[in-house]
């Protein structure tokens, strides 16, 4: 066992999220055209998928979906999947970067391959190779890309715009 088990997001890592997430009170196509509310909320905590002709949320409403979100599918795969132990830091920007491309990009990905061979370094590495939606290298990713990769290996939370 590790001691990420009973680890979760902290302030600094859903910071992060939100900064590079931002708000949206209504319905939008995120990069990758999916429909997103919130601060990049896809499904709402009842299973049910965002669409576009939902009503607007509040940011009190918007902050509990995606700490649902955070509890029931990005911490979890993190906490089931990482085999090395991580410092807060590492898991702060691990989990931005879950919520972002999903746990199943995760899951397949070759940052999750070094982080459990214990290759910290070479797991870092892996998060500016992360900047595509819909095929095309998209700016902001690869800001929060830089920010998450600093987070991860310094524990200084700090955005690149």
């Amino acid at each position: 066992m590790t001691t990420n088990s009973n680890m979760h997001t902290s302030n600094k890592g859903l910071d992060l999220i939100i900064h590079f997430e931002g708000f949206s009170e209504t319905p939008y196509l995120c990069s990758a055209g999916v429909p997103t509310i919130g601060y990049g909320s896809t499904v709402y905590p009842n299973g049910e998928w965002v669409s576009m002709d939902d009503a607007p949320v509040n940011k009190h409403e918007a902050r509990g979906m995606l700490l649902h979100h955070m509890n029931t599918q990005v911490e979890p795969y993190i906490r089931d999947n990482v085999m090395c132990d991580l410092l807060q830091r590492e898991f702060d920007a691990l989990a931005s970067f879950v919520y972002n491309v999903g746990s199943g990009n995760f899951l397949d990905s070759t940052m999750l391959r070094e982080l459990n061979s214990w290759n910290k370094k070479k797991a870092a590495d892996e998060f500016p190779k992360w900047r595509r939606a819909g095929g095309e290298i998209v700016n902001g990713l690869v800001r929060r890309r830089k920010s998450e990769r600093h987070l991860f290996l310094t524990g200084e939370l700090k955005f690149f715009d």
